[in-house]
């Protein structure tokens, strides 16, 4: 899976139209999307205002991450989330 990142591209673990379904992927895409960006772990905890430890577990794909955490983390290196499947009433 290509990865857009403000006009940069990095590969993701992931087939073209793969979900993301587990930690373990999450984290690789954190991981991926941040490398790509030239920036290290620690950098974007200090992005975040989290601590080093925290993007360590979560590119590790720890599942007990924090989710508000773990979306400001993907926010910050350009991963955009969108839900998909869901019916408007």
């Amino acid at each position: 899976m290509l990865l857009n990142l403000c006009g940069t591209y990095a590969i993701l673990p992931l087939g073209k139209n793969d979900m993301i379904d587990n930690a373990t992927q999450f984290g690789a895409a954190v991981a991926s999307a941040r490398k790509a960006l030239g920036l290290t772990q620690r950098e974007l905890a200090l992005a975040i205002n989290s601590g080093e430890r925290f993007i360590v577990d979560l590119e590790a794909g720890k599942p007990t991450a924090q989710l508000g955490k773990a979306l400001a983390a993907a926010k910050a290196v350009g991963l955009r989330l969108t839900a998909t499947g869901i019916s408007q009433a």
